[in-house]
């Protein structure tokens, strides 16, 4: 069973910087892949940044070019640099993992979340 321990969250102005990290233990961090979704009051969750055991990385269109998401393979842990954020940014942020299992599908697991509020 996968632990997380999120940190990183927090009030800030709209224009800010906040820096999520995502701490993991009870897998095999070199081939987990990890992200992170956000959910606001009401809403689905959404994507926001994945990246894979290799490295190669992905977003959100509507956090491109803002948020830098970067893994340390010898801490366990992945970070969610979010820079010129925006009031839209608040929201509960979810770090997740997956595990490759072939031929199973792969698991996913979730942390607790950790909240960022953007005031305008």
């Amino acid at each position: 069973q996968v632990q997380f321990v999120e940190s990183g969250g927090g009030l800030v102005e709209a224009g800010g910087s906040l820096k999520l990290a995502c701490t993991v233990s009870g897998s095999t961090f070199s081939i987990t892949h990890m992200g992170w979704y956000r959910q606001t009051t009401g809403e689905q969750r959404e994507f926001v940044a994945h990246i894979a055991h290799t490295g190669s990385s992905h977003y959100a269109d509507s956090v491109k070019g803002r948020f830098t998401i970067s893994r340390d393979d010898a801490k366990n842990t992945a970070y969610l640099q979010m820079n010129n954020l925006k009031p839209e940014d608040t929201g509960v942020y979810f770090c997740y993992t997956d595990v490759p299992r072939p031929p199973l599908p792969t698991q996913r697991s979730w942390g607790q979340g950790t909240t960022v509020t953007v005031s305008s």
